[in-house]
């Protein structure tokens, strides 16, 4: 242990030392190169290294050298193919393996197959998404069977309580069922169960003040009941189980243009489907239950689903407020909500993409700037012509529209207290305008309000989202 060892021959050891799988194997097809290695001509060591032959060789094994980030790769490719001590010395003029590497590392380009495209890990299930926004819209068809039966602007302040309670509850719900079933499916059914009933009875609770008869009271808790019921199938993902629970309305609604059902069919066709819907989300409820319960499993801070009740209570002011002005604007905000989802995962995806493709990380931010402007546009492009087509007012319409979806697409990624916090602003400043009749007005208040709002959420998307760290 004198002195270090040489990784590469430099004399007349190196025949010596190499040990020749040749000779402990059964000869293998001689490559072409070599055809004629027992006729070769002895080069003199003074003649140099023949330039034409490695050129034919580097051409022969280019496909293979050109990947090679070091010439010990290409070394170790040589060998391979059995390029012994004296052929390279006689053919190449090279003195040994690790020179003849070396000078074929050099003369070919350095080529890097790119990686096989990966699949997207959020490509988005476009008949669901559109089946989710037409669920979203469904129940309306149940006031339109119901309005003759009795007067609805009267008595619509007991069930929009029970609404806005409903949708602050389904929201936190929905995230603490979703962080239970990523634990278990058992864990995640247990949530549900106790939950959604618990949800169905606080949305009651707070109506009851507000109705001032006993079947005003039995439709604010018969609505409760079915929203609860539908964010279950919901968080479970059995859409087509609801819009199957959902099927008399539907039927009911189709014929009401050529044939009047009478005040009975009118009550029991709802009745039926509220039935319909609550023993579909029993049943959906039956699997989740039946699985084995995880050993160990923690339970998730009750306060960290806070935020998204906020945004719930938040989001249903906002709409309500638009909804005075503009009825049908409910309708077209409800449909586009299945589009909207749509976008947040392709939203997701793009930036998958644009991770992979970004060098430096100012590359990366415009290039989410680029995507969050797109998925903005797709989002608010089509409800421009609905707008105008229902009457509807376009600038708070899709003022609202943009700060909805922001607030989902943070909330997507975790980011909840912003969009509550910013969502509950405009719903305040909106509401104390309409409710105190300051200027500039309810409809304009709406949309200025909303349009700060979803510039504000712009930006904290924007310093969320540009950073590698949370789409990685």
């Amino acid at each position: 242990m004198s002195g270090p060892i040489f990784l590469e021959p430099s004399g007349a050891e190196q025949d010596t030392l190499m040990l020749r799988l040749s000779d402990l194997q059964p000869p293998r097809r001689r490559p072409r190169w070599a055809v004629n290695d027992s006729t070769l001509t002895i080069r003199l060591p003074w003649l140099g290294p023949d330039e034409e032959a490695v050129s034919r060789l580097a051409a022969e094994l280019a496909d293979r050298i050109g990947p090679a980030v070091h010439p010990y790769e290409v070394a170790a490719i040589l060998e391979a193919e059995g390029l012994s001590a004296s052929t390279i010395r006689n053919r190449y003029g090279h003195p040994d393996l690790f020179s003849l590497a070396a000078a074929l590392f050099e003369l070919v380009p350095r080529t890097f197959a790119e990686p096989a495209p990966a699949a997207d890990p959020w490509r988005p299930d476009t008949a669901r998404c559109l089946l989710r926004g037409v669920l979203f819209a469904l129940p309306g068809l149940a006031y339109l069977l119901t309005a003759p039966l009795w007067n609805a602007g009267e008595h619509a302040a007991a069930l929009i309580m029970a609404g806005l309670v409903s949708w602050a509850w389904g929201q936190a719900l929905g995230h603490r069922a979703h962080l239970r079933l990523a634990t278990g499916r058992r864990e995640g059914g247990r949530t549900l169960l106790a939950g959604a009933p618990l949800g169905a009875l606080v949305a009651t609770a707070a109506a009851a003040p507000l109705a001032d008869s006993g079947p005003l009271l039995l439709a604010a808790a018969a609505q409760s009941v079915y929203l609860a019921a539908a964010g279950v199938l919901l968080v479970l993902g059995r859409e087509r189980l609801l819009l199957a629970a959902l099927s008399p309305l539907i039927a009911g609604a189709a014929v009401l243009p050529w044939w009047e059902p009478g005040d009975l069919v009118r009550a029991e066709l709802p009745t039926l489907a509220l039935m319909g819907t609550l023993v579909a989300a029993v049943r959906a409820l039956r699997e989740p239950l039946a699985t084995p319960a995880v050993p160990g499993a923690v339970r998730p801070r009750v306060r960290s689903s806070l935020p998204y009740g906020l945004f719930g209570l938040a989001a249903g002011v906002l709409v309500l407020l638009e909804a005075r002005q503009e009825p049908y604007a409910v309708i077209v905000l409800t449909v586009s909500m299945g589009p909207a989802e749509w976008l947040l995962y392709r939203y997701r995806g793009l930036s998958v993409a644009a991770l992979r493709a970004a060098a430096t990380p100012a590359e990366f931010l415009l290039r989410t700037a680029g995507i969050l402007t797109l998925c903005l546009i797709g989002h608010l492009l089509p409800l421009w012509p609905v707008a105008l087509l229902t009457g509807v007012g376009p600038a708070a319409l899709l003022s609202l529209a943009a700060v909805l979806w922001i607030a989902l697409l943070l909330q997507a990624f975790g980011a909840a207290w912003p969009s509550a916090l910013v969502c509950l602003t405009a719903a305040g400043g909106a509401g104390a305008v309409t409710l105190l009749g300051l200027p500039p007005g309810p409809a304009d208040a709406l949309a200025l309000w909303c349009g700060t709002a979803a510039l504000y959420l712009s930006a904290c998307a924007l310093w969320l989202l540009g950073r590698p760290a949370p789409h990685a």
